[in-house]
């Protein structure tokens, strides 16, 4: 990784902590909306997106309320999905996709069978719900816009 792809990165990781930070009272539990998920498009336009979002997310959930588990769990959930979005990276109506159907099968179940939250299905469908809106309503629009940018990621 050069220093460019390294910064590229670290920004990422930064804005997603701190995105998820700010937004805490909507960003974790069973209905929850993660505005820095959005930013799950990114590795479609950079590969620097696969760790700069498992860092962010790492560094949220370790400052987060849930613990262990969500350190675990949700962050190798984020680097799954950035992982499949950037596989996506030719087909972009599809990039935003791997987030929900990741989130929302194992942070739902995390919520369920670790934290006791009431009904498997109602968690993952919540969970779910909230990643559609992130990462199709604010990130597809954003990997779109920035698309159009993409010189600044090469």
């Amino acid at each position: 990784m050069n220093t460019k792809k390294l910064l590229q990165a670290a920004i990422i990781a930064a804005i997603y902590a701190a995105l998820t930070l700010v937004l805490a009272p909507i960003s974790y539990g069973p209905m929850q909306v993660r505005v820095s998920e959005a930013l799950t498009v990114l590795p479609a336009l950079t590969g620097a997106g696969i760790p700069g979002l498992f860092v962010g997310c790492l560094v949220a959930n370790m400052l987060g309320p849930y613990g262990i588990f969500d350190i675990l769990f949700g962050s190798l959930t984020t680097l799954i999905a950035a992982f499949a979005s950037y596989k996506l990276k030719d087909k972009p109506l599809l990039v935003p996709l791997p987030p929900v159907i990741a989130n929302g099968i194992i942070i739902g179940g995390m919520l369920h069978f670790a934290y006791g939250v009431p009904g498997l299905w109602a968690c993952m469908g919540w969970v779910a719900l909230g990643e559609l809106v992130a990462c199709y309503v604010l990130g597809y629009p954003l990997l779109k816009l920035l698309g159009k940018y993409d010189r600044i990621f090469k």
